[in-house]
């Protein structure tokens, strides 16, 4: 995955852990690795003097193989010092985000007062029901208004709901090509970077997404990253041409060849060789489109689509938002399949 800052830039940490399966494409969205010197987790083995020099010394016993979920310790009374939030709203944000893995373990371990008004400290442990991770420690500080917390230089959406407002507007300003649905009540939308070579390997994902929910709406939105990929906002203003005058049909067609052909884009000759060849096998005239792609209405309408993304909170490509549950579109399969089911039945959509 592509960020944007040097590579990447931006919320990349508490999807790191809402997500675990999205380590293997790379980086995306949410508080950051756990500081495992937060909290005392459980007791550990004291340490014993050195042998001496040159003594032969027994290995340690193996460690059991897991058996079990794990055992966090009690939490402290103590430690709960903050009125707010309470650790039924912390449990319903991170139900909202962890919900669809059924491995997944943990309690919250402390919600404290800080020398800041209104800022209180979430302490979080975490495991699985397996045993096989070692539980880990997730922090991170919850904002007066109550609807945002920080973790790391990430400002992120917080509560029982936190995907609400991501999802409301992009129903109302995801106005890219799409596939399937008119309605949007499983609204899939993929921010995508045509010269990312990360999100030429998420089509085929999100090919497989269009087969398996026919009645999801599944939305490409244009957002560009120039200062990494020079071509890039060429390919996308000649997507957008490609979307007005041949339909969402042919701009499927335009971006398949377009992905397909990515290497031409490394130069701005082959760009265009690579764009007006894409625009052919779309069925339109190439010359007709790249006179389109030349307008400033153009330019402004994927300047729009990159504005969304970013106040979506979007730092990466390619990113899906599920119902505005973002999730990194090269995450494996099975992972997407998970978080949209989960994400459909949270918002109570049937049949999909």
């Amino acid at each position: 995955m592509i960020r944007l800052s040097t590579r990447f830039i931006g919320a990349a940490a508490l999807i790191a852990l809402f997500v675990p399966a999205l380590q293997a494409a790379a980086q995306q969205h949410v508080p950051p690795a756990p500081d495992t010197t937060s909290v005392p987790s459980a007791p550990t083995q004291q340490p014993t003097d050195a042998a001496p020099a040159g003594q032969q010394t027994e290995a340690p016993p193996a460690e059991p193989a897991p058996s079990g979920p794990p055992v966090f310790p009690k939490p402290d009374p103590a430690n709960f010092t903050a009125a707010t939030p309470t650790s039924e709203v912390v449990n319903g944000f991170l139900q909202a985000n962890w919900g669809y893995d059924a491995d997944r373990r943990w309690q919250v371990q402390a919600i404290l007062k800080t020398p800041a008004d209104g800022v209180s400290k979430v302490i979080v442990l975490i495991g699985d029901k397996t045993g096989r991770q070692k539980p880990q420690v997730l922090s991170f500080f919850v904002l007066p208004d109550g609807k945002h917390i920080v973790s790391g230089d990430d400002i992120i959406a917080f509560g029982a709901n936190p995907f609400a407002n991501a999802r409301q507007q992009l129903q109302e300003r995801a106005n890219g090509p799409y596939r399937g649905a008119a309605t949007k009540d499983l609204e899939l939308v993929e921010f995508a970077d045509f010269q990312c070579p990360h999100c030429k390997e998420a089509q085929a994902n999100i090919d497989k997404l269009v087969a398996d929910y026919p009645k999801a709406r599944i939305v490409f939105q244009n957002f560009p990253i120039p200062g990494l990929h020079p071509q890039a906002m060429n390919a996308a203003e000649y997507g957008v041409c490609v979307t007005k005058l041949g339909g969402s049909s042919a701009f499927f067609q335009f971006a398949s060849a377009v992905f397909d052909g990515q290497d031409g884009l490394a130069s701005a000759d082959g760009a265009t060789l690579t764009l007006n060849s894409a625009a052919t096998k779309a069925g339109l005239d190439p010359a007709k489109v790249a006179a389109c792609a030349a307008t400033p209405e153009v330019k402004a309408d994927v300047d729009a689509s990159v504005k969304l993304g970013r106040d979506l909170g979007v730092a990466e490509v390619p990113t899906l938002m599920v119902n505005g549950h973002a999730v990194n579109a090269t995450a494996p399969y099975d992972v997407l399949k998970k978080v949209i089911d989960f994400q459909a039945k949270t918002d109570g959509v049937t049949g999909q």
